[in-house]
């Protein structure tokens, strides 16, 4: 088993800049897989976030449709003649003049004159240039049509502008081409096509917006939870552990409600019994995974005293170490559970014992262990000694040679489980690691911080203390780091914790 050795954790731009890196291989075809799992835990992780971006996004699109004034369009078009021809040949060659003369039309319909024009005509309070942007005008290539596109507040006045601005275009057309008004062969234009009129405004383009604000606040959201990712400092991969810290994770303990301590209440313990209704995720399993994990980190020299602690108070190590201790007794093994947190003991009490003597009252040589060790009803194999009174130096006690004496003694026919207080508030727990064979170190997935886990290992490398394994508590049941080490303790799949609640209120 690797020792202990927190390495320093330089996440933010480090990550970031592999982040991309990654994402360029998955643009050529690498790491497709690996990339497509991460960006779905990380969608998993932070949907609440991108869902409100979506929503904002939809919300912000649909409010600024409602508020932008609405746009009708209605379009008229007209014909280019050359006048009436006699033969076959006086029609090609009108139609070729009809042609070459449609395209300066168009600049002739976008003209002061025919903009005056239609103002005269519709009665308009309006000035020629700011009419002229609300007409749209086109030939299309190889025709003699001339297509006029008006916009308006409402369906009638775009209807009513289309088709004035042709027979404005037709009357500018007949004062250039023909101004006396004589010849019957000269250019003219002729209306073809009423405007008709429109039944919904072209903008604001609803669908179209909320769906633009969908796609925006998606990439917005997904942005913000990729950057969430790379900058959130909580602990909540197996991966991530191993990585960033050297140390193994020794087993998943998922989210349910059978595990959930209320305050003030008893520690739960639901590795001995029939299946509850309210622990749908049959979390003693996870508990028989991790007697199992222990098992295989050393198999001529398993790990005979354990200390069971945690970062902070709140992480679940009583409940840990209490199931941890019951599942070892039920593989036939005399297992002794020891209340070394001296601070604010509950494994007497949770167990239905008596917590008066107990392991100060041994290590001051009032009583002896045999005579205050309590057995626990319907587990034959395990004895439990309660801290007994509360001393005034817990620290100096748990670090003294007769608390090392006693463990060594216990320790040469029994396995040891020691509920030891936080790592970071106080140095019991520390203390207690160095007289045993290492520390189980119970960590909140998704509320505990790197910085935290990286500190609480720091203090047991000080002491010397060897680090068993990580145990990933409040994982949830969806994901897959629930099972995250189902068999051999060395073999690391592809699983990561979310979140979990095998919890202790806040102070335990």
């Amino acid at each position: 088993m690797p020792q202990t050795n927190p390495k320093g954790v330089e996440r933010p731009l480090a990550s970031i800049l592999l982040h991309f890196a990654l994402l360029g291989g998955a643009l050529r075809g690498e790491f497709i897989r690996v990339e497509l799992t991460d960006y779905l835990r990380v969608a998993r992780a932070y949907w609440r976030g991108i869902v409100a971006f979506v929503l904002l996004g939809v919300a912000v699109a649909a409010g600024v449709s409602l508020v932008t004034p609405k746009v009708y369009q209605a379009d008229a078009s007209g014909f280019v003649s050359a006048g009436t021809a006699t033969n076959p040949g006086e029609a090609s060659v009108g139609d070729s003049l009809a042609k070459s003369r449609a395209t300066s039309y168009v600049d002739l319909a976008q003209s002061r004159a025919t903009a005056q024009d239609v103002i005269k005509t519709l009665g308009l309070d309006a000035q020629p240039a700011g009419l002229i942007g609300r007409i749209t005008v086109k030939q299309p290539l190889d025709t003699v049509l001339i297509k006029i596109s008006a916009r308006a507040s409402t369906p009638k006045e775009s209807q009513e502008l289309a088709d004035a601005w042709v027979a404005a275009l037709a009357r500018q057309v007949q004062a250039v081409e023909n101004p006396t008004g004589k010849s019957e062969q000269a250019l003219r234009i002729v209306p073809i096509e009423s405007a008709a009129l429109p039944s919904s405004p072209v903008s604001p383009n609803t669908k179209r917006n909320v769906a633009l604000g969908f796609v925006l606040g998606l990439m917005l959201g997904l942005g913000y939870a990729l950057l969430r990712s790379q900058l959130d400092r909580r602990v909540r991969e197996p991966e991530t552990v191993e990585r960033d810290f050297g140390v193994t994770v020794a087993g998943a303990i998922p989210e349910t409600s059978a595990l959930v301590r209320k305050k003030g209440g008893l520690v739960p313990l639901v590795v001995t019994g029939p299946r509850k209704d309210k622990d749908p995720v049959h979390s003693a399993e996870s508990f028989l995974k991790l007697r199992t994990n222990l098992q295989f980190m050393d198999i001529d020299n398993p790990p005979r005293i354990i200390v069971v602690t945690s970062p902070l108070p709140g992480d679940g190590k009583s409940t840990v170490a209490m199931n941890l201790a019951a599942a070892l007794s039920m593989s036939d093994r005399r297992v002794i559970l020891i209340d070394g947190d001296l601070r604010r003991p509950v494994i007497a009490d949770s167990f239905g014992l008596i917590e008066g003597l107990g392991l100060t009252d041994v290590l001051i040589g009032s009583v002896q262990f045999d005579e205050v060790a309590q057995q626990v009803g319907g587990l034959p194999n395990l004895r439990v000694l309660a801290a007994g009174r509360v001393p005034p130096n817990p620290s100096e006690m748990l670090g003294s040679k007769a608390m090392r004496r006693l463990l060594e003694r216990l320790g040469e026919t029994c396995t040891v489980i020691i509920d030891a207080p936080p790592l970071l508030p106080v140095t019991d727990a520390a203390v207690l690691t160095a007289s045993a064979d290492g520390a189980l170190v119970v960590v909140s997935a998704g509320q505990t911080l790197d910085t935290q886990l990286r500190d609480a290992l720091a203090n047991l490398a000080a002491v010397n203390g060897h680090t068993l394994g990580v145990v990933l508590n409040r994982v949830s049941p969806k994901s897959s780091s629930a099972g995250y080490y189902s068999g051999n303790y060395s073999t690391v799949q592809e699983q990561r914790p979310e979140r979990s609640a095998a919890s202790e209120p806040a102070g335990r």
